[in-house]
Formats: C-alpha cells, sequence, structure tokens
C-alpha cells in the first residue's frame, strides 16, 4: 500500500510544472540514461538564447544543451569539445565551432548561446565574454514538438547544472551581462 501511494505522490508531482531557478541537477554517475527531459508548449522558434551554469571534471566532448524536433536531431545543441578545446553549436543540423575559449574542467562556467534564425548567426557567451558571430543558416526557423534534454545526448555527462534558462528572443548583452551577475 505505501508503495501505490509513493508511485500515484511521484506520479502526481510529475505533472505539475516547475520553476527551476535556484535548483540544481547533479549527475553524479557515468552512464547512458540519467537525464532531465523539459517540456514546453512552444513550438516555433525564430530567435532562441539558452543560458546555464556548468561544473564537470569530463576531458571529452559533452552536451551542456539539446532540444531536438522530429525533423531535426539537432534542433539547437550546445556541446563542449575537449579535445579540440571548442564549444560547438549545432542549430538546425548545422554547425558552428567556437575555439580557443577558456572552458576548464572543475570550474563552474556561465555559458550563453544565442541563435537567430533571420539572420543565421550564432554566439556563445563564456563566463561574461562575448565569442564573435557566426553565420549557420538563415531563414530557417527550429519548428515543431521540441524535446530539451539536459544531461545526456548519446553520450553521458557527469558534473553539475544550474540556472538554466531558455527564451524564444536574443537576450541583448545588457540582459546576459546581467544574468552573469545574479
Amino acid at each position: 500500500m505505501k508503495l501505490l501511494v509513493l508511485l500515484a505522490m511521484l506520479t502526481a508531482c510529475a505533472e505539475i510544472t516547475q520553476d527551476l531557478s535556484g535548483k540544481m541537477l547533479i549527475f553524479p554517475v557515468e552512464n547512458n540514461t540519467t537525464h532531465v527531459k523539459l517540456e514546453t508548449t512552444k513550438n516555433d522558434f525564430n530567435a532562441v538564447t539558452v543560458c546555464q551554469r556548468s561544473f564537470t571534471d569530463l576531458q571529452r566532448p559533452h552536451p551542456l544543451f539539446s532540444l531536438s524536433m522530429p525533423t531535426y536531431t539537432n534542433g539547437f545543441m550546445v556541446m563542449w569539445d575537449d579535445s579540440d578545446k571548442e564549444m560547438e553549436i549545432y542549430p538546425r543540423n548545422t554547425f558552428a565551432s567556437f575555439g580557443k575559449l577558456d572552458y576548464k574542467q572543475n570550474a563552474w562556467h556561465f555559458v550563453c548561446t544565442t541563435r537567430d534564425s533571420a539572420s543565421g548567426l550564432v554566439q556563445v557567451w563564456l563566463d561574461g565574454r562575448p565569442s564573435t558571430k557566426k553565420f549557420t543558416s538563415s531563414g530557417s526557423t527550429i519548428k515543431g514538438n521540441p524535446i530539451i534534454i539536459l544531461g545526456q545526448v548519446k553520450f553521458d555527462i557527469i558534473g553539475m547544472m544550474s540556472d538554466v534558462h531558455m527564451w524564444d528572443y536574443i537576450l541583448s548583452p545588457c540582459e546576459i551581462q546581467k544574468y552573469v551577475d545574479e
């Protein structure tokens, strides 16, 4: 009977929309199943900004954020490639890399990534410092029923993540700096 009540409570809690502000996601074990799945009713993104804080000791490529769609596995993915020392952004299965970033192990990092569909420009902000803007493809929105995954995308991640935020517009440099300073 206690198990039934516990299962009912877990099921009921899973249905509640929750604000994750001030929460930390901890991924303590390497496996290919531990992850967090986020849902949204929005299904058309002309622009996107994703910001988060992360901490890991991994010395291999690992995803920080993944938004997939039925038509695009990588609708918008942010990945750190430790072997090439670069942040890789995959909007709608296109690719832009941002090298020579100071993304160190065992340190908290603020990562903010933007993409504007109209211009096709993507940009990464690491610890409050902007990268150059790079072109991927213009005129293509991110459309469909999104699935947002934190912590596992064909790879597994060990570490911590907090303050994950997503907007359907490009934050201004002042807004990004305000987020970094919080």
